[in-house]
């Protein structure tokens, strides 16, 4: 050891005022009387060190030529320190972890009380608040995993029409029919779908039009027989569509597991029902009761409407929506079961004797129900004064209940609607024309590095207009 390394730090450093660190690379010379602001700190100790081996206690390594300290730390952290010895306060950029960085300022010797009050409050609660996160986490996981796990079924089920006869006709077909917007020809079948969808609900809606209604001899109401002809076209075309996409299909024991394909075989099953119900009771007229069960079949017309989801990348959105976001509709039925029951027992216990509409509780659960969810039929009202002020609480504690977890939901919404664009973009691009030598594969890790570096790198650009940022970038030069 030198002479100079024998003194204190302090007292070498007063002669030169400043030091050397280097941390992982990232190398700033400072001042010692700016490090003895902090002698509790890492750095502050360094200057009181007087032996080599107390410096390496505190650092990684030494250079005593240079009077040079080197930490083996994360140097895109080490910004946030240097700015903590210039100004006294520590700010947390919002793309930090809180974590990492609350373990990175807990080895450089700075207390969590030096974080300055415009960064105090979203950094303590995201550190308190690690479970809402691993929620949201998880959720995004699951959602990146169905993206993965539709991806790869694609290409598997493209890739098994190499193996079958007519393979590639029949992989035109199935692209054609399954994935509207593939080719011109997916394009024109799917919007004659949604055409004949569409008359056939708009047919069903103006049958039940006193002026379109016809009745036979014995006064029982029959089908006029311009929608007779537009509903037989109708449900040949869905029979159609279905049959086809069946006889194209890479698999047909999974057919029946897609939704979209239950939802096209309910469309026409009522129909078909119906027939047969009919041709019962013409033959028996004892089972003249079964006709009932024709009528409300009948009415099941209505769900074709859902066949429209093939065909809307929006409704398809909603599905995955709700599928993803059981736990956040749970809670506004939560929330909406725990107001009802509270309010439908005041209002009972208010209006019982002087309002007949509102002398049982579940006649109040009716009004407590219509007033929370803020509909106000306007069937059920309190008359007195106590009735009115509950009713005032009950709508607005409504309003509150739900648009809690709405925006929530809408968030998961718009993230599910532009990974189906991104999707059905990806299908359309693929070209099948050769067929298919192998299964793509897809690389989570690179997947996963990528985003995370294009993340990070968005939101720097975007912190770099903020107050905090601009005097931390000051604080480096």
């Amino acid at each position: 050891m030198t002479g100079q390394s024998l003194r204190t730090l302090s007292e070498a450093n007063f002669e030169d005022n400043e030091i050397s660190i280097n941390v992982g690379g990232f190398k700033k010379k400072m001042r010692s009387n700016t490090l003895l602001r902090f002698p509790e700190t890492r750095l502050g100790k360094l200057l009181s060190c007087h032996s080599k081996e107390s410096i390496l206690e505190l650092c990684d390594d030494y250079d005593d030529t240079k009077n040079e300290f080197y930490f083996d730390r994360n140097p895109e952290l080490f910004p946030y320190v240097l700015h903590f010895y210039n100004t006294g306060k520590l700010h947390v950029m919002g793309e930090l972890c809180v974590f990492s960085f609350s373990q990175e300022i807990e080895y450089w010797g700075i207390n969590e009380f030096f974080i300055d009050s415009c960064c105090s409050y979203s950094y303590h609660g995201r550190k308190m608040e690690p479970d809402q996160e691993k929620w949201e986490e998880q959720s995004d996981q699951e959602s990146t995993t169905s993206s993965f796990d539709e991806i790869l079924a694609f290409y598997n089920d493209a890739s098994k029409f190499d193996k079958q006869p007519f393979g590639n006709i029949r992989r035109q077909l199935w692209l054609a029919l399954d994935n509207p917007g593939y080719s011109v020809l997916s394009r024109i079948f799917s919007v004659l779908s949604i055409v004949v969808v569409l008359g056939s609900i708009v047919t069903m809606c103006l049958n039940s039009l006193p002026d379109f209604q016809i009745v036979d001899s014995n006064g029982n109401p029959e089908e006029d027989p311009r929608f007779e002809i537009v509903e037989h076209f109708g449900i040949a075309w869905f029979t159609f569509e279905l049959v086809a996409r069946f006889a194209v299909a890479p698999d047909f024991l999974k057919f029946f597991k897609h939704a979209l394909n239950l939802i096209d075989l309910m469309s026409i099953l009522p129909f078909y029902i119906t027939l047969i119900v009919n041709l019962v009771v013409e033959s028996s007229p004892t089972l003249a009761n079964l006709g009932r069960v024709a009528q409300v079949l009948r009415l099941m017309r209505i769900f074709r409407i859902l066949k429209l989801a093939r065909h809307s990348t929006g409704l398809r959105s909603l599905g995955a929506t709700l599928k993803y976001s059981y736990r956040e509709v749970g809670l506004l039925l939560l929330y909406l079961s725990v107001g009802i029951s509270i309010f439908s027992v005041v209002a009972y216990t208010i209006e019982k004797e002087e309002n007949e509409e509102l002398a049982t509780i579940p006649a109040c659960w009716w009004w407590a129900t219509v007033s929370m969810t803020t509909v106000g039929y306007g069937d059920v009202v309190p008359g007195s004064t106590a009735g009115k002020l509950t009713a005032s609480a009950c709508i607005l504690a409504g309003i509150l209940v739900v648009v809690l977890p709405i925006t929530l939901i809408f968030n998961k919404f718009s993230h599910f609607y532009r990974r189906q664009k991104q999707l059905e973009s990806a299908m359309r691009s693929c070209d099948f024309g050769d067929g298919m030598k192998e299964v793509p594969s897809v690389n989570l890790r690179d997947y996963y590095a990528y985003k995370v570096k294009s993340l990070m790198a968005s939101l720097t650009n975007m912190s770099r207009s903020t107050p905090s940022e601009l005097s931390l970038n000051d604080s480096l030069h």
